[in-house]
Parts: structure tokens; C-alpha cells; sequence
């Protein structure tokens, strides 16, 4: 396998389930999203990918982010795309390996996964069908030269009033990337920080549910 992760196999079983895979965020590890899974539909296979640098402390990032002699952030794009094809290549093992329904694929992404989910979405159409984007943005230098207008995935996005980590107004331009390009997507706010609102939670399960 490409990359480790742990498993919740579905509660419901059947031959091909529905997938859905978690991408933690920077300097964080799988443990960190699979919280989630208990409290996730049954129907699905559910796999929290962890990401292939470690960065001590138990924590892992996808790609790393430096800063300049100015003390200004810089992301190593080289290593964001070697990840989204680590990922993609991934996905295939997965769905290979448990055998789950390939037009029910989701990706959930937090943060530094958020921004690779978005990413892999247009490097690779239509190999998710659906991309949740919690604190994230899409970050232009991690998109191809051009964007499939084949592209069919739906996308779910959500960040913090609050947030002090990835500014919001980031957020808020990726939804209107994704409506100039005609994509489906739903945009929501929430009153917090750069992390996840209960009923953010429940918003977006409720957005899974609707699509399975």
C-alpha cells in the first residue's frame, strides 16, 4: 500500500460499499479524523489515510510548508504533487483491495488535506465523486494547466468565521472558482477557529447521507 491508514469496515455489509477516504491535516496523523467514523453512515468502508512525512510528535505532513528570510510561508510544491499522486494512486489500491463502489467515492480532507482533496479532484476527474473541503482552499499552484470541464464531482465546503490558520476570504474565493466553472458545491460558515463546529459535522453528514 501506498500509504498507511487505518480501517472501519462497513457495518453494513454488501458487496461493494461505499467509500470514503479522510486526509488529515499538517503535523497531524490517521488517529486524527478517524474520530469521525463512529458516528458516520454504516454503509461505508471507511479509511483514514496518513500522510508520508513525518514531522516528529507523531505528527505527518503531505507537503511542507517553509518560510523565507522575510518570514513568509512557502509551500514545497514539489511534494504537494508527488502526494496527490501517492493519494491517487492509493485510491486505486483501495478500491481494488476491498472491491467498493467506484461511483461512491468520497474524500474528506481537513485543513492540508482539504487543499490536496481539491487538488486531486482536477489532476485526476471524476476519480472522487464527491470531496469534502473542511478549512481548506484551492490553492492555484496546485492546479493543472487546465481544468476538465468533464469534471462531475460535487463538493462540500466549510470553514471558520474565526480561523486564524488559513483566512477565510481564501475560502471564500475557492467557492466562486468552483461556480465560475459551473461544479456542483455547497459553501457554509460556521463561528470557529480552524477546526470543526458540531453542527458543522452534522451538516455535512447530512450531505453524505443525502448522496449515498
Amino acid at each position: 500500500m501506498s500509504l498507511q491508514y487505518l480501517v472501519r469496515k462497513p457495518k453494513k455489509v454488501s458487496e461493494n460499499p461505499p467509500l470514503l477516504i479522510l486526509l488529515h491535516g499538517y503535523g497531524s496523523n490517521k488517529e486524527d479524523l478517524f474520530s469521525f467514523a463512529e458516528e458516520l453512515p454504516d454503509d461505508f468502508l471507511i479509511i483514514s489515510a496518513q500522510a508520508p512525512h513525518e514531522i516528529g510528535f507523531e505528527g505527518y505532513a503531505w507537503y511542507a510548508i517553509n518560510f523565507d528570510a522575510m518570514n513568509v510561508k512557502f509551500s514545497d510544491l514539489e511534494q504537494a504533487k508527488e502526494s496527490i499522486d501517492i493519494i491517487a494512486k492509493f485510491i486505486d489500491e483501495i478500491q481494488q483491495k476491498y472491491q467498493t463502489n467506484t461511483s461512491k467515492t468520497f474524500l474528506l480532507g481537513f485543513s492540508q488535506g482539504a487543499i490536496l482533496s481539491y487538488s486531486l479532484s482536477f489532476f485526476y476527474p471524476n476519480k472522487v465523486n464527491y470531496v469534502i473541503a473542511l478549512s481548506g482552499y484551492i490553492n492555484e499552484e496546485f492546479l493543472p494547466k487546465n481544468i476538465s470541464s468533464e469534471i462531475k464531482t460535487a463538493y462540500y465546503c466549510s470553514h471558520g468565521t474565526v480561523d486564524q490558520v488559513l483566512p477565510i476570504e481564501w475560502s471564500r474565493k475557492s467557492s466562486l472558482f468552483l461556480k465560475k466553472l459551473g461544479f456542483e458545491n455547497v459553501y457554509l460558515e460556521y463561528p470557529v477557529g480552524h477546526g470543526v463546529a458540531p453542527q458543522n459535522f452534522y451538516s455535512f453528514k447530512s450531505w453524505i447521507e443525502e448522496r449515498l
